[in-house]
């Protein structure tokens, strides 16, 4: 008898572990397609995006043959409607395809909806039934749960099915499923919410001080120019980024300074923090692509002892050392993605814990990024963070190329010899063909390069003075050519019009003078191809001129930029070459 009860209960036994190893692997995928939408939640694309891949990925978790997630305005009318990875804004087409009622009642109540048969239930009228296919023999079920953001019902996630022989448990574990996912839709909402007001409050900001530097107008000859130590020149591009530090410098505004390498970020960063109201407080800087990214959260927020192997002491990171100062973080657009979120939060709330610890340090820095990278484009490959973008960038900065202020390179070069004689007990000049060399260069390395080649053809020179054969790049030995003769922009080497210089820099003007032609960045060859680019004759100075005003529809102070002269510049030469001014 026993053996026969036992053969009884043997296939019983196998169906039982069969039934249980199923609900393991049911549960294992369940876990499993919960993770891949939190995943994707906190990936960094559209919201709309996200909520479309969610829908998408709910039909792997639960029996559904429509799902819609609804997220609402202030008013209470729908803002985005997400159905079966379908997304569109509010309009008359959406609200149709809502089980309205159904929707209402979640949202008035705060709790879910089961409903077995909708066309038996009283929050669905018959177009809603009909566009449900519930007619007839058809059993349709809905669930739907609310999503809420600090007690408060932003939207809702719903979905429905064919009920077919569904028991009534079968629909509450999914209801419990579904509240899950609601509840990361909900923390992905208040995230995303906080990020337009954020956005949007920089947005403006950045726009008020926009408005305060396009109102910045010269007060006439009494008007005191702006000086930076460091900072040499006199050209309109030159003028026009000082007075854009000394407006910027008055506020505790995040600045991104952007330019190519070598146009003197570092220098403008110190220039506005000694310029502010943090002047007597540190500036302390760091460049972000030379550290690893454990490194430079170390460098950063400091450690506490023993935080990691060779931790002895605690130390403090560059944030606590910069309190009530200036930051400046140099290559920016180099730190991969999970630093930047770690960045994000201490430029957004201002606090952050040391490596190792668990104390929250508060902080009031000003911080300036700078980068020569493309941060729209990197943005846009997903490369750099869209918050952390918007955050940086409340007041960009962008810094001249030394090619677009050649009338500076006479006075930089001077005094990089200047230095350079001091350092090496010499007294050597330019002569009039050196300067000659230096305004026809490309300099795609900008005041860094033309520094290293003043220092570089001063040790090599034999004379009292620096002449052209001095200089590599007139015997095809300057390897830097190269980057700017293959390069996309080709640095701009059009001729443009005479500058008369000195002959030796430091010496009185009286001496021989040379006629030199600058290198504009924004004209093409407006005399003849091939013209020579140095002492020209008179008449294609004229040509020049009149050919910059018709470009610029006679416009003096157009023609003026175009050449690379003031306004009064260009006045003295129509007159000198007697060029009338047409009138439209």
């Amino acid at each position: 008898m026993l053996d026969s009860i036992s053969l009884r209960e043997k296939p019983n036994s196998t169906s039982d572990a069969d039934a249980s190893a199923c609900i393991v692997r049911s549960q294992e995928k369940s876990l499993s397609t919960i993770v891949e939408i939190a995943h994707t939640l906190t990936g960094l694309c559209r919201l709309e995006a996200k909520l479309a891949s969610v829908i998408e990925r709910l039909g792997s978790l639960v029996q559904m043959r429509r799902g819609i997630v609804c997220l609402f305005e202030h008013d209470g009318g729908p803002e985005i409607i997400v159905e079966d990875g379908r997304s569109e804004d509010r309009d008359a087409r959406c609200r149709v395809r809502l089980p309205q009622g159904a929707i209402d009642q979640i949202v008035a109540s705060g709790q879910p909806l089961i409903v077995e048969n909708v066309a038996l239930h009283s929050a669905f009228i018959s177009s809603e039934v009909d566009m449900l296919n519930a007619g007839g023999h058809t059993r349709v079920a809905f669930i739907g749960v609310p999503i809420d953001v600090d007690g408060k019902v932003v939207g809702t996630l719903s979905i429905d099915r064919i009920a077919d022989n569904g028991t009534r448990a079968q629909l509450e574990d999914d209801r419990r499923l579904l509240t899950m996912i609601a509840s990361l839709l909900g923390q992905t909402t208040k995230l995303h919410c906080s990020f337009v007001r954020d956005r949007g409050r920089l947005m403006d900001e950045e726009f008020r001080l926009q408005k305060q530097l396009s109102e910045l107008k010269p007060h006439g000859r009494d008007r005191k120019k702006v000086q930076v130590e460091g900072m040499i020149g006199d050209s309109p591009a030159l003028r026009a980024l000082l007075d854009k530090i000394e407006v910027i410098s008055k506020s505790n505004s995040t600045v991104l300074l952007r330019g190519e390498s070598g146009t003197g970020k570092e220098l403008v960063a110190k220039a506005i923090h000694e310029r502010s109201a943090r002047a007597k407080r540190p500036f302390i800087k760091l460049n972000c692509a030379a550290l690893t990214e454990t490194v430079l959260e170390s460098e950063l927020f400091g450690h506490e002892k023993g935080a990691f192997t060779g931790a002895f002491n605690a130390r403090k990171g560059r944030f606590e050392i910069a309190d009530k100062g200036t930051l400046f973080l140099d290559e920016i657009g180099e730190i991969s993605g999970s630093f930047q979120a770690k960045l994000l939060r201490v430029l957004q709330e201002q606090e952050f814990e040391r490596v190792g610890g668990n104390q929250t340090i508060k902080v009031d820095v000003r911080v300036i990024a700078a980068t020569n990278k493309n941060l729209e484009e990197a943005v846009a490959r997903n490369e750099f963070r869209a918050d952390l973008y918007y955050r940086i960038s409340v007041v960009p900065l962008l810094l001249p190329p030394l090619r677009e202020r050649r009338t500076d390179i006479p006075l930089l070069a001077a005094r990089f010899l200047k230095n350079f004689n001091n350092e090496n007990g010499r007294t050597l000049v330019f002569d009039s063909s050196a300067i000659e060399v230096l305004m026809n260069c490309g300099f795609p390395g900008n005041v860094r390069e033309l520094e290293n080649c003043v220092q570089r053809t001063a040790t090599l020179a034999r004379g009292s003075s620096i002449v052209r054969d001095d200089f590599a790049c007139c015997h095809g030995q300057c390897l830097s050519a190269l980057l700017w003769k293959c390069g996309p922009a080709e640095m701009a080497r059009q001729p443009s019009p005479t500058i008369s210089l000195p002959a030796r820099l430091g010496m009185p003007p009286t001496q021989a003078v040379t006629p030199v032609q600058p290198v504009s960045s924004e004209l093409t060859p407006l005399g003849p191809p091939g013209r020579p680019v140095v002492g020209a004759a008179k008449v294609t100075d004229r040509e020049r001129v009149i050919a910059a005003m018709e470009r610029s529809g006679w416009v003096q102070a157009k023609a003026a930029r175009l050449l690379g002269l003031t306004p009064r510049q260009i006045g003295y030469a129509l007159r000198r070459h007697g060029i009338e001014i047409k009138r439209f």
